[in-house]
């Protein structure tokens, strides 16, 4: 008998966080291992009226279609092999009206020991379906999604059986309520009072133990984060200002990229730009990617964990960037519905815990501190 969270998640992801219209386009990409929840997603897209398109994949990449297919073409690849882009990941991005991502991982470590250029290189390639995918989605003409289905292999990252990794994914997308619907509807109403609050801010001040660090926010859109793109979700964000960050911070939890684990991040920023770059672990591969393009060194995002149901790191960014009590800032790309405009292929988000006494004060005023919102 089917796991009935697994057609749970399924209804969420088809009827509230990209909700499936009759007549619409939806692309789907799914790893081989979560076949379960990918039939029942696209016997979801059929009963709603909906056109499903599936490529197996995690969704990143082509090659993702058979495990260890990368990894060939990293080591193997000349440098216009891997530059290539597949014309049907295009068209899927700039057409098609939903695009639900389902990840789920046979071996996380499998880039682990390829040429930190080459990953690069493939980033480097993937701009253009970037930011036709960012403009899309800040127009609301393209709706998606992204979720992970539990297996063994990320279960092993977290620390966790399969069985104890399945609760906390499904618990994560509040699942286990009898409507989840429902309870991602009152999720987003309890975060959309501090979006509220922090419109028209100008600047925001994070001091603690592993921070210090002001960031510039006038004229940029805080948004509420509730499920309506990825599942799990909870966080507010925004876009920086391009040249305003000043200071450090040192990220209290590995930053993972691309497969790669970086340890011991230091980043200090002058003028908006990370001038000086560090970390214990992966630091040549850090500073590959900060030397990706002109917009690497900036940050894309400013964000705080809101999802209290996350409670442990995972080595899995779709979960720990959600994690309750923790801010995090993203290399890179912004997304243009906050009002950013920093552009690059890279998007990395890493994390620092505030449950250290870390306190955040907008405009002078305090909003948060040692992982709580003091607004009410």
């Amino acid at each position: 008998m089917a796991d009935q969270r697994i057609l749970k998640l399924a209804k969420v992801i088809t009827e509230y966080s990209s909700p499936v219209r009759k007549g619409d386009r939806v692309y789907i990409t799914a790893s081989p291992v979560a076949q379960p929840l990918t039939l029942a997603v696209i016997e979801q897209v059929i009963k709603l009226g909906g056109l499903p398109h599936i490529t197996a994949g995690s969704g990143y990449h082509h090659l993702d279609l058979v495990p260890g297919a990368m990894e060939l073409l990293l080591k193997y690849g000349s440098s216009e092999q891997i530059q290539y882009l597949n014309p049907f990941e295009m068209m899927a991005v700039k057409d098609f009206d939903v695009r639900i991502a389902i990840r789920g991982d046979v071996n996380t470590k499998s880039l682990s020991n390829v040429d930190p250029k080459k990953i690069a290189l493939l980033t480097a390639s993937r701009r253009e379906l970037t930011e036709n995918f960012m403009r899309r989605s800040a127009s609301g003409e393209l709706r998606w999604t992204v979720t992970m289905f539990p297996t063994e292999a990320s279960a092993q990252d977290a620390d966790m059986s399969l069985r104890e990794y399945e609760d906390f994914v499904y618990g994560a997308s509040l699942l286990d309520d009898p409507d989840p619907v429902a309870r991602w509807r009152a999720f987003a109403a309890g975060q959309q009072k501090y979006v509220d609050w922090l419109a028209g801010k100008k600047r925001i001040h994070v001091k603690g133990p592993n921070c210090d660090l002001t960031v510039g926010v006038a004229h940029r859109t805080f948004i509420n984060s509730d499920g309506t793109k990825n599942m799990p979700d909870g966080e507010i964000f925004t876009g920086p200002e391009e040249t305003v960050t000043e200071g450090w911070v040192k990220f209290t939890y590995p930053a993972i990229y691309q497969s790669r684990e970086v340890d011991g991040v230091e980043l200090e920023f002058k003028k908006g730009k990370v001038v000086k770059a560090t970390a214990q672990k992966g630091e040549d591969f850090l500073l590959a990617v900060l030397d990706m393009d002109a917009g690497s060194r900036t940050l894309g995002e400013f964000a705080i964990g809101t999802n209290q149901a996350i409670k442990k790191f995972t080595r899995n960014i779709l979960f720990d960037e959600k994690l309750g009590g923790t801010i995090h800032m993203a290399l890179g790309a912004a997304y243009p519905d906050t009002g950013g405009v920093n552009k690059s292929a890279v998007h990395w988000d890493m994390i620092c815990d505030t449950r250290d006494g870390t306190k955040i004060t907008v405009d002078g005023v305090p909003f948060y501190r040692n992982g709580e919102f003091l607004i009410k």
